[in-house]
Formats: structure tokens, C-alpha cells, sequence
């Protein structure tokens, strides 16, 4: 069994200003990376290699506004400090969008919602952690090379 302390989670976020995200899981037991994401179609998991070939790609043809961001935190940080009280799954009347998951909602010791300093890209606001674009995440974690 692994601790919680070798898996990373990375908050990934269309460019800054977007409030859609997206959150994977990341292990490396070895010299190479582990990708658990489970909304893509790969093979769970996936070498961080090919899951940025197959899903991430460049952002060289996207236009610098459009930029993919990436915030990456160890495991146990999202788990000490995570809450969210699922006020994004809710309309603005206050029912449901989606019927919410059956298990209760997060909260941390803090915080009964702060899903938004997890998801906010925004780099002249302080964060959970740091962000970094897609090149940063790629030499970080691509221990194939």
C-alpha cells in the first residue's frame, strides 16, 4: 500500500480566467509518473508521458490567454485543507443541477467551501500552491526523457 504522501493532485483550469476544471491524481513509483484520471478514455493509469500526448498536447497553437494552468499539490495538503460544500453543483434558486453524490459533503478543519483557491488560476492571488503551465508540469513529472 502507498501513503498518502507519494501522490500528488493536479487542478488543471482552461486559462486563468475559466472556472471549468478538471482534477487527476499523480503517482510515481518509480522513474516514471503515474496519471489516474477518471474521466479519460486511456488505460487507468497512464504513463504521464502518454496521457499528455493523448490528452494535454501543446499549447503552442493556442493563443497565450488560452493557456492551460495547472495547480499541483501533494496529496496529503488536499486533504488537510479541501472543502467544498457543493455550492457550484446548485442553480441559482438553490436545486440541484445534478442529484448530488449520496456521501456527505467536504470540510476541513478551516473551511466548510474553498473549492475556488483550488480551482482559481489567477497568479496574482495567493493559492493553495503554485500554478504552472503546461511545459513546467511536463518537465516536472516526464521522467521518461
Amino acid at each position: 500500500m502507498y501513503s498518502v504522501q507519494d501522490y500528488s493532485n493536479i487542478f488543471t483550469c482552461v486559462a486563468p480566467c475559466e472556472k471549468d476544471y478538471h482534477v487527476i491524481f499523480m503517482y510515481q513509483p518509480d522513474e516514471r509518473c503515474l496519471v489516474f484520471d477518471l474521466d479519460s478514455d486511456l488505460p487507468f493509469p497512464t504513463y504521464f508521458q502518454k496521457y499528455v500526448t493523448e490528452t494535454l498536447r501543446t499549447d503552442h497553437i493556442l493563443h497565450p490567454e488560452h493557456h492551460r494552468r495547472f495547480r499541483v499539490l501533494p496529496a496529503s495538503l488536499f486533504l488537510q485543507k479541501f472543502a467544498s460544500d457543493r455550492r457550484h453543483m446548485r442553480q441559482a434558486d438553490g436545486t440541484w443541477l445534478q442529484p448530488p453524490p449520496p456521501h456527505p459533503a467536504i470540510r476541513s478543519q478551516d473551511s466548510v467551501h474553498n473549492l475556488d483557491e483550488f480551482i482559481s488560476m489567477d497568479t496574482s492571488k495567493p493559492g493553495i500552491a503554485a500554478t504552472a503551465g503546461a511545459a513546467d508540469l511536463s518537465s516536472t513529472f516526464d521522467c521518461s526523457r
